[in-house]
């Protein structure tokens, strides 16, 4: 058992407004560390760790390789590069785009599961392809929990329905419900 659970978060279209409404509904003392992966342009410079700041009582970092994993703590997969956990620190790699996404969710999903098997919550939200739906698939085989917003409110609702399609989830919820859930299964670590 890992000293705390892990929560990964995927998103892609419409996920910054997405990810900053479950942010915003966090409190400072959760008991997981929230790691995001948004899909976003390869060729542009990110301010997405300061837009995320400004929802967020939780501080916000955009990861290095190697960086300790912390509790408490809201991480994001830098740009044109996947983002791997390993045991209590993140790894970067440049292999081939998955679901043409880089960074991907399926690579953060999947290597949660691997390393923090059921103490590994999923969040999969909007987004516009399936990259969510095999990493969901295992996060839920390693016995953690999945969560899926809404399709019917999500600005795009192919990644919900992927995932969906893919493995039993526990919840299909509204972004500020995922919140709380997520506020829930941290706590009854």
């Amino acid at each position: 058992m890992k000293p705390f659970p892990i929560t990964v978060v995927g998103a892609s279209l419409g996920g910054l407004a997405a990810v900053e409404t479950i942010l915003g509904n966090l409190p400072a003392n959760v008991q997981t560390a929230i790691i995001v992966v948004q899909h976003r342009r390869p060729d542009t410079e990110s301010r997405l760790s300061e837009l995320l700041a400004a929802h967020s009582v939780l501080p916000v970092s955009e990861i290095d390789d190697k960086d300790p994993i912390a509790i408490g703590n809201v991480y994001l997969a830098p740009s044109n590069y996947h983002l791997l956990v390993d045991d209590g620190f993140f790894s970067l790699s440049v292999d081939a785009p998955v679901c043409f996404a880089r960074p991907s969710i399926d690579v953060l999903f999947e290597s949660a599961a691997e390393v923090y098997g059921a103490d590994t919550i999923g969040v999969v939200l909007t987004g516009s392809n399936s990259d969510g739906a095999a990493g969901a698939a295992a996060v839920k085989a390693a016995g953690g929990c999945v969560l899926v917003q809404n399709p019917a409110t999500a600005e795009s609702p192919v990644a919900p329905r992927a995932v969906l399609e893919a493995t039993l989830v526990d919840g299909v919820l509204e972004l500020p419900e995922i919140a709380a859930r997520i506020v829930e299964l941290s706590s009854n670590f």
